[in-house]
């Protein structure tokens, strides 16, 4: 993937040797609270969640989770891409920023680019986002991009149950 460049943002792929940044962002409390603790506890357990996890969904799927920065400063502040998860029929969207860099519209705009990409160079036709009910900003942000929440679901081996929203994207004449 060539690097995604918004009015604010460079969104990138990952590479091992962001591990420090992936370790920082994961144990952050609203990290823990939303999405769950991946028990990345070291540089070296980060470096191999970006290699297990996010590098291999690159390769089996064409897509996964990208690194977001500021363009000005190339400052890293959060995480935001496309997940295939077990009990979804289609690719889920995600993200999560730094707390300094919450609230700032910050993953609306990586969000909306992300979606772009995996209309336009990807040419998925239905996204998916999830998220605990109480989580108001993710849901705002899911709303933004244009989902629409269609039904409470449970994932399989997890006891949550989840605001299942989606997005049908639709196919550029040819």
């Amino acid at each position: 993937m060539q690097p995604i460049h918004t009015p604010q943002l460079i969104i990138r792929t990952f590479s091992i040797l962001d591990a420090s940044f992936v370790l920082k962002l994961m144990n952050t409390p609203s990290w823990i609270e939303y999405i769950g603790d991946r028990n990345v506890k070291s540089v070296s357990s980060a470096s191999n969640y970006i290699q297990d996890k996010i590098i291999r969904s690159y390769r089996q799927h064409g897509f996964g989770l990208y690194h977001v920065s500021l363009n000005t400063t190339n400052t890293p502040i959060g995480i935001c891409g496309l997940v295939k998860r077990e009990g979804l029929l289609f690719p889920d969207l995600g993200f999560a920023m730094m707390p300094k860099y919450q609230g700032k519209g910050y993953a609306t705009e990586a969000s909306k680019a992300v979606v772009n990409y995996s209309n336009k160079t990807l040419h998925i036709t239905k996204l998916a986002g999830i998220t605990k009910p109480e989580n108001i900003a993710s849901i705002k942000v899911l709303e933004n991009v244009g989902m629409q929440f269609e039904q409470m679901i449970q994932l399989p081996q997890d006891p949550n149950l989840f605001s299942l929203f989606t997005l049908v994207l639709h196919k550029e004449d040819e």
